[in-house]
């Protein structure tokens, strides 16, 4: 009987070792889990602290805006555009660009198109102003307005004496033209500069299709409103041929045939 109680009380050497392992896994387990607990608090403290870095960073002093450049607006409001993107610019940084405050700063001025804008570390910015092109002063109930190439009237603008007239019978009431007057527009907008400079007024009658009549030069029947560039070109490849001189009309209805001539034609 002691030799029975013996051999059941002692634990043979192959019993041990797998239960032994089986602990020293168990414990090893739990210590992985609780370095990945501690890994994933750390990351998300360094997370949280480097986020109220970075937005105490992006609205500090240190990357304040102190020197604005500001292109393309050379208008005639360009000096008012110019002050108001710089005050608006300078309640920013380089690392918080607002551009629907810069928007805002030039909603008034309808010649603005777009803004363009790029900053350089750590205190300035670059705004690039793209402004509507004058092409036309509208005429109406002795008022005078000039409009853009896309039609917009540009009401914050000093009236250029050396733009083509277009006759309305009553001064446009909202932000574009339409209509006959659009079309009018439509033909200056697709003029070179230098044949757009000696228009000196356009207008639109039943036999003619559309006119200009250049200053000191002859009138110009275009017909409809297609193909205008190619209209263009045809007109002033006529106008530099000498053939042309003393010419009252050049009629580019077709392109591909353009005329030049006097006598009832040059009626309008």
């Amino acid at each position: 009987m002691i030799g029975v109680r013996g051999q059941a009380a002692t634990r043979s050497p192959a019993s041990v070792g797998p239960e032994r392992r089986a602990r020293s896994l168990a414990r090893s387990a739990t210590g992985v889990r609780r370095l990945a607990w501690r890994a994933v608090a750390s990351l998300a403290l360094l997370a949280a602290l480097a986020g109220g870095g970075w937005l105490w960073l992006r609205d500090s002093s240190l990357v304040a805006i102190d020197r604005v450049v500001i292109v393309g607006a050379g208008g005639p409001q360009g000096r008012q555009i110019r002050r108001a993107l710089d005050l608006a610019a300078r309640n920013m940084t380089t690392l918080d660009v607002r551009l629907s405050v810069l928007r805002a700063a030039v909603s008034p001025y309808p010649s603005v198109v777009r803004l363009s804008v790029t900053t350089s570390f750590p205190h300035t910015m670059r705004i690039s102003v793209r402004e509507r092109r004058a092409v036309a002063v509208l005429s109406a109930d002795g008022t005078s307005v000039e409009v853009s190439q896309d039609g917009t009237v540009l009401r914050d603008q000093a009236v250029d004496p050396s733009l083509p007239v277009i006759e309305l019978a009553a001064d446009p009431s909202g932000p574009r033209v339409t209509g006959s007057a659009m079309t009018e527009v439509a033909l200056l907008a697709a003029a070179p500069r230098p044949l757009l400079a000696r228009v000196g007024q356009v207008w639109i009658d039943a036999v003619h299709g559309l006119v200009a009549q250049l200053r000191g030069g002859p009138r110009i029947y275009f017909g409809g409103a297609g193909l205008l560039a190619a209209k263009w070109a045809a007109a002033a490849a006529v106008l530099a041929s000498p053939t042309s001189a003393g010419a009252q009309y050049v009629d580019v209805t077709v392109p591909q045939r353009p005329a030049a001539g006097s006598g009832p034609d040059a009626s309008g």
